[in-house]
């Protein structure tokens, strides 16, 4: 089987990388402390007293103007149940949708939020009102629209102070209409690309995409759609203003045959379930782990269907990988807290987090081909192990693996000490002695010279410029150590299991059970074979 560094050098058709699904909070900046509501309604609406009835007020005609603009535009208002998942029932209406910009439908849907609340305080003819954040339960209007530049995103407005809203869009969406309008002709793959006849233009339109085009999307739908606040309190700076809650940034691959695909994720699944260990979480993430890091370490392969998707966590943010619709790699990191990079929410840093999410897909790709490429092939081993040639045309004798000799080689050279300052043929030859059980004179120099040759020409270890000091090549370490795990973990434990009958039950293991029942079938076979059965 291929590696998974060759299935994407060879086998890709089309890689796309972009921002996918975001979510933001549209939040009043003047309307976040419980003294900035009171200025609110006395200083600028003109209230002598800062009465939450005045907050009721707001509500209901919040209501009003939301039932007056769907009755007007002629737009469904859904109450969602309990339940019920927003994306289906926005799936079926927007399927009937046929205009090209608007309010497809709006849903309502009872939610927690952090409302105000107030307490009444009373001296003599004294009256005012203290407010608080509370968690309360309240109604959320979902305004599902179709945007000419951006495709299907949702606003969510909250209809009790200090009124928060969020908004989703999905960069994928607003690339294909960008497309659309400057004819480059793709073919889609569900929030993502298939193909396309020109994958550098369909890159360049990915990295168009910034804060400007969101904030000016944003500004047209709060003078289009019904809110608690008007155009009078966002002139006296009650306006709406937008951070970063959630973003995914997505690398898609597409291979050239579903084949490739399920070959890719038996390759990396089999290798890189270390992928969530600290230690390969700084790789990936870019960041230094402590024992203090809020985090858990973990890789996740979580099975829908035999879909497999694979999960690495750091802090509060992700990274996803997963086979899309059977014919892309999808590498996708997902940023739930900016402040995990040491970034501010602002949409101001929507580049900086861009290029942050492309840079831990790199990295995720780069160190699960490094893992598969330490898994050398079967042509690698037989090699190895077999007389050929080296890259100069040199004789290139074997290295059998097992052989006592070639596995005391392998042990001495990948020894700790020599990864610094490397080895030469005197400090090497003692240690290879000392592992073979054998007096130094006896594995002669002339004996090292010849394992130091043959380790050479297959590529192993490599000479010091003018000195007779030696290293180990990068593919060489991958090698032995391979190698040496292999033998120390497998073979010896397993081989007195194995080759011996009739062990007490603490010693058998499930190898010693296979062999017992092979060596079984093997004689019955034989016994039936004499018997001319």
């Amino acid at each position: 089987m291929p590696t998974a560094e060759e299935i994407i050098k060879d086998h890709v058709s089309l890689e796309t990388s972009c921002v996918d699904r975001m979510y933001l909070n549209g939040f009043i900046p003047t309307l976040m402390q419980p003294g900035q509501l009171v200025i609110f309604l006395t200083r600028h609406r003109g209230h002598p007293i800062p009465s939450p009835a005045l907050l009721k007020k707001i509500q209901e005609d919040f209501v009003k103007r939301v039932e007056a603009f769907a009755q007007a535009e002629k737009i469904p208002i859904v109450h969602f149940e309990k339940g019920e998942r927003k994306d289906d029932v926005a799936a079926r209406y927007r399927s009937r949708f046929q205009k090209a910009e608007g309010v497809v439908f709006i849903g309502v849907a009872q939610e927690k939020a952090k409302a105000y609340k107030a307490r009444k305080q009373v001296r003599g003819k004294w009256v005012h009102f203290d407010y608080s954040r509370q968690s309360v339960r309240v109604n959320h209007y979902y305004f599902y629209i179709q945007d000419r530049q951006f495709g299907p995103i949702f606003i969510k407005v909250c209809s009790y102070a200090p009124w928060p809203m969020k908004l989703c869009l999905n960069g994928h969406e607003w690339v294909k209409c960008r497309a659309q309008r400057q004819g480059l002709r793709f073919e889609s793959l569900d929030n993502g690309f298939l193909s396309t006849t020109e994958p550098a233009w369909l890159q360049r339109l990915c990295n168009e995409l910034d804060a400007g085009h969101i904030e000016v999307m944003w500004n047209r739908w709060l003078r289009r759609l019904p809110l608690p606040l008007g155009e009078k309190d966002f002139a006296a700076g009650y306006r709406p203003q937008l951070s970063i809650w959630q973003m995914e940034v997505s690398l898609t691959q597409v291979f050239e045959r579903p084949v490739q695909g399920r070959q890719f994720f038996e390759e990396v699944i089999r290798e890189n379930l270390n992928l969530g260990r600290p230690d390969r979480v700084q790789l990936v993430f870019g960041r230094r782990v402590t024992r203090r890091t809020p985090s858990r370490f973990r890789t996740r392969v979580i099975q829908r269907g035999v879909a497999p998707t694979i999960h690495i966590d750091y802090k509060h943010s992700d990274v996803k990988q997963y086979f899309k619709e059977e014919r892309a790699l999808r590498t996708e990191t997902t940023v739930n807290d900016t402040h995990d990079f040491g970034i501010n929410r602002g949409l101001k840093h929507f580049r900086a987090l861009r290029r942050l999410g492309e840079q831990i897909n790199r990295r995720v790709l780069r160190t699960e081909q490094v893992d598969s490429g330490s898994a050398f092939s079967r042509d690698k081993l037989e090699e190895l192990i077999r007389p050929s040639t080296s890259t100069e045309g040199l004789p290139a004798p074997a290295l059998k693996f097992g052989e006592p000799r070639v596995m005391a080689l392998f042990s001495a050279v990948g020894s700790f000490q020599n990864l610094v300052h490397g080895f030469t043929n005197s400090s090497l030859r003692p240690k290879v002695a000392a592992l073979l059980g054998l007096p130094t004179e006896q594995y002669t120099p002339s004996k090292m010279t010849y394992d130091l040759r043959r380790l050479r020409a297959k590529g192993l270890i490599d000479r010091f410029r003018r000195s007779n000091r030696y290293e180990l090549t990068s593919i060489g370490r991958r090698i032995i150590y391979t190698l040496l795990k292999v033998h120390q973990q497998l073979v010896r434990p397993s081989f007195p299991a194995w080759s011996t009958k009739n062990l007490p039950p603490p010693y058998r293991n499930p190898l010693t059970e296979a062999f017992d029942a092979l060596d079984r079938a093997v004689e019955q076979l034989l016994s039936l074979q004499r018997k001319g059965v």
